[in-house]
């Protein structure tokens, strides 16, 4: 029996794939195509996966005219159907990824290019265990500019900020309740929610996967579910990397180890100090971080975050159970060892952003790297190599970065960067208000 025999009020379905910029890009189509869809897929401009983030275009791409901009075929991930609970109408999701006619993999593909770091793991007998933290703020944009939304429950707002706050959670019960129901529908592996820094911020963990592709897949289509749910509730749900200027920015951070094919973690050796291995992945995400850093902090907005003293990392450096630094080892039972990589904003593509981090990682395992001693105390008050802090300077490094061209397939750098030196030169043009509409709940 199929997944739609099973779900027989599913009225129509969505079939779709991430652009570069972690955008839905797709169809809808009538549930009685449901079939050839799944066996044939369906063909799109291999240009859509390159649109820069107002969904044009992007001049000069040799996607576009200067190949006559030919088809790709999309073809259904393994992830299969997916319910769309924020919608009135039954409705789901079918994830894809572009192909070439031939059968090869698309590399301007962002899905692609996590699927091949995850191979190069498998040929070393090794597998990546994955989780991320996904923090976003619910807001109230009805009127001008964004404020924190009206309790539900009470109908007041919240002054201020208040960590792990029980209060602010339960002011919105009925948001995190259909929140989670609609998790389970979907099968994204859903843990803890907490009230976060910023006014009206919030975070919710998804569980450690065995399996890289299903933890970005799970981002992603969580992201798409936050909002659409925000918005039956008549808030907008916001992911970008810094909508309030005086809060906290929202940040989405990886947990991640490296298994064996018994199952064993590569990065525990029953000490304080963690395994080589772990000391290699942690040698070559730091080696990555500055010629990455378009990854972790692809949009205008995205350098707003990361400024010190604000709860985003800004020194390239790594410690023991340390929210200071940007590669952190958190504490806990030795045999949970792992890695924490905490430079990237909430507006990241999930499927970049991992295949960043797993493919530094990587080759600081391959080439046996070190990485320097591990810091302690405030990391914003020493010494450090820093972070690219501008948007031009980010797309520079990475367009010059042989670790960038190692992680990526080249014409995936190349159209990155295209994509975003276009978007730099037009979003000068915006005001801040026009900023602020752009990424509210697009990223």
């Amino acid at each position: 029996m199929s997944w739609l025999d099973e779900h027989p009020d599913v009225r129509n379905i969505r079939c779709g794939t991430s652009d570069l910029n972690g955008q839905a890009r797709g169809k809808r189509v009538p549930i009685r195509f449901a079939r050839k869809l799944e066996e044939e897929g369906t063909r799109f401009p291999f240009s859509i996966l390159n649109l820069d983030i107002w969904g044009e275009d992007v001049e000069d791409s040799p996607l576009v005219f200067e190949a006559g901009d030919p088809d790709g075929v999309l073809l259904p991930t393994e992830r299969g159907y997916v319910q769309m609970p924020w919608l009135r109408t039954p409705s789901a999701l079918l994830p894809l990824w572009m192909f070439h006619e031939d059968g090869r993999p698309f590399e301007g593909d962002p899905r692609h290019a996590l699927a091949a770091v995850v191979d190069r793991y498998k040929a070393r007998g090794l597998t990546p265990v994955v989780a991320t933290e996904m923090e976003f703020y619910l807001v109230d944009d009805s009127g001008d500019g964004i404020r924190q939304p009206r309790s539900p429950r009470s109908g007041k707002r919240r002054p201020g900020a208040e960590i792990l706050s029980l209060r602010a959670l339960d002011a919105f019960d009925t948001f995190f309740t259909e929140l989670y129901d609609a998790c389970d529908l979907m099968d994204i592996p859903a843990e803890a929610a907490i009230s976060e820094v910023g006014m009206g911020q919030f975070e919710i963990n998804l569980e450690h996967v065995p399996d890289a592709l299903k933890a970005a897949d799970d981002a992603w289509l969580f992201k798409m579910l936050v909002r659409g749910l925000a918005r039956n509730h008549g808030m907008a749900a916001s992911f970008m990397a810094k909508p309030y200027e005086e809060y906290a920015g929202n940040g989405l951070h990886t947990h991640f180890s490296v298994i064996d094919k018994d199952g064993n973690n590569l990065f525990a050796n029953d000490t304080f100090e963690g395994s080589r291995l772990l000391h290699n992945a942690i040698a070559g995400c730091l080696k990555a971080i500055p010629d990455c850093a378009l990854i972790f902090a692809p949009h205008g907005n995205s350098y707003d975050r990361l400024v010190p003293e604000s709860h985003a990392p800004t020194g390239i450096c790594w410690a023991y159970d340390n929210r200071t630094a940007s590669v952190r080892v958190p504490g806990g039972s030795f045999k949970a060892r792992r890695v924490e990589h905490r430079v990237a904003g909430g507006d990241v593509n999930p499927y970049l952003f991992l295949t960043a981090v797993l493919g530094a990682a990587l080759i600081g395992i391959e080439e046996d790297m070190s990485p320097p001693p591990p810091i302690s105390g405030n990391a914003y008050e020493q010494d450090l190599a820093q972070i690219p802090d501008t948007w031009a300077a980010a797309i520079d490094r990475f367009e010059g970065s042989d670790i960038a061209r190692r992680i990526f397939p080249e014409l995936l750098v190349d159209n990155l960067v295209m994509t975003k030196r276009q978007e730099l030169h037009y979003f000068a043009e915006l005001s801040a208000e026009e900023q602020l509409e752009l990424y509210l709940d697009t990223v």
